[in-house]
């Protein structure tokens, strides 16, 4: 592949998906392009982002060089790739393209962990965010298994009274799973905000 695009904080730091492969493309010399988004998860990707992103996309496509886009996890579960599909879709007419799938954070922190998600028939549900303990709540009586991303302070306090929601001994928290980081804690009581980690979740089950 000629060119490597990928979604790039505004804060400075690498790419986590560029870094994961960097490795294996040095010997390809590709070409990188990076779209910058916000670091602060309360301010939105503006669309003239995903517009300009796709206008450069484009312009390497009409060269007739191959793009790749890398995602952390899978490209198809809470990734940028449909902005970004659907951005070149908007100006590449018969675009061609590929979906490689990947592992997903969830399915590697329930695999790390040893805690499996659902079984015959169970309900399973995946928020990227939680709001306070009464979305927690509806979330976990809805649900055989609740899979919570971005575990921070809010969800930290939203957990803080265990009993309350019937959850003790029945939570896990991993962070950075099946990297050299990963780390799995079983007595979330014991989290503390340092713990806290931007590539982590926790898995609930009833």
């Amino acid at each position: 592949v000629a060119v490597i695009s990928f979604t790039q904080l505004d804060d400075g730091k690498e790419s986590y998906a560029l870094n994961v492969v960097r490795g294996v493309l040095e010997a390809a010399k590709p070409e990188f392009l990076a779209i910058m988004i916000p670091s602060d998860d309360e301010t939105p990707v503006s669309p003239q982002t995903w517009t300009d992103a796709a206008a450069e996309i484009a312009g390497h496509l009409s060269q007739g060089k191959d793009v790749a886009f890398i995602t952390e996890g899978d490209p198809m579960l809470y990734s940028e790739f449909f902005q970004v599909l659907g951005s070149v879709k908007s100006v590449v007419s018969n675009l061609e393209f590929e979906v490689i799938p990947g592992v997903s954070s969830v399915m590697a922190a329930s695999a790390s962990s040893g805690t499996p998600l659902v079984t015959h028939g169970q309900r399973l549900t995946i928020l990227p965010k939680v709001y306070g303990i009464d979305d927690l709540r509806e979330a976990i009586t809805n649900s055989d298994t609740t899979v919570l991303m971005e575990v921070d302070h809010d969800l930290l306090q939203a957990l803080a009274n265990l009993e309350k929601l019937g959850l003790t001994g029945k939570a896990t928290y991993v962070r950075q799973a099946s990297t050299s980081r990963e780390n799995v804690v079983e007595d979330i009581s014991k989290l503390e905000a340092e713990d806290l980690d931007y590539f982590s979740l926790l898995i609930i089950r009833r």
